[in-house]
């Protein structure tokens, strides 16, 4: 018997808030597959996909078959980011390095466009992990009235709200703040590396160099200079002997002046 969805209360964040915004580059472009005409905009709108799912677009991790299917209207954009969830790209990348919280907090933020409300939410979408599988999880997400209410079949998910008028910095995105992997598979993995961090903040750009003949580089060349005191020799005063120190100089017998002619 498959459990009912847990209730939880949802939190005011900015998805929530209503907005009167001027379209700008820090409004989401949004890409739908309802009036495509062009081959090279249904390209756009896949590569939007990938880029909200896997954050990245690389060649060897596309689906083919499945981007065959969406150019052919054969399945739709929904069917697209369900394919893409369910991928062993995806899979690999998000399922398997980490637990079903953390899975379900990544699933939410591209699936849905938001961050989780609370860590209830975490837990009721967790159990359907465990109930009926990653498969069945996927589906009751993408399923859910918020992702069609806000998707539907034809739009590609995207960050919703991300700033609010009158804030000079809105959210982060959240592959920015949330890190692929949790602490302990970052702990296995070694990253971020302390050497790596330790060589960036050492580096100096190459105008901020002081050059030949610069004040500045004295204290460096005054530190190298690495001088010797002379050694002076500890002398006892009681074993000094004056009369073997001092040289002794003969007197001559006086000659007398020879007599004159």
């Amino acid at each position: 018997m498959a459990l009912p969805l847990l209730t939880y209360p949802p939190k005011s964040q900015n998805q929530r808030v209503e907005g009167y915004t001027v379209q700008g580059d820090e409004q989401p472009t949004i890409y739908s597959a309802e009036a495509l005409l062009e081959y090279s905009e249904m390209t756009e709108l896949i590569n939007a996909a990938y880029t909200q799912i896997f954050f990245y677009c690389f060649e060897a991790d596309k689906e083919p078959f499945l981007e065959s299917q969406l150019r052919n209207n054969q399945i739709t954009v929904r069917d697209f980011i369900r394919g893409l969830m369910l991928s062993d790209t995806f899979l690999r990348n998000y399922y398997a390095k980490n637990s079903n919280y953390r899975f379900v907090e990544q699933c939410i933020q591209r699936a849905l466009g938001r961050d989780p409300y609370n860590e209830r939410e975490k837990i009721a979408w967790s159990i359907k992990i465990g109930t009926k599988g990653v498969e069945g999880f996927i589906d009751e997400l993408l399923d859910s009235d918020e992702y069609m209410e806000n998707f539907g079949y034809d739009i590609v998910p995207y960050y919703r709200r991300r700033v609010l008028p009158g804030r000079e910095i809105g959210e982060r995105p959240f592959d920015i703040k949330s890190p692929r992997y949790n602490e302990y598979y970052r702990g296995i993995l070694g990253f971020p590396q302390i050497l790596w961090q330790e060589e960036v903040r050492r580096f100096k750009p190459q105008e901020q160099k002081a050059s030949a003949g610069n004040p500045s580089l004295y204290l460096d060349m005054a530190r190298s200079v690495n001088p010797r005191p002379a050694q002076t020799p500890r002398v006892n005063t009681s074993s000094i002997n004056i009369g073997s120190a001092v040289p002794f100089r003969k007197l001559g017998v006086p000659v007398a002046p020879e007599p004159s002619k």
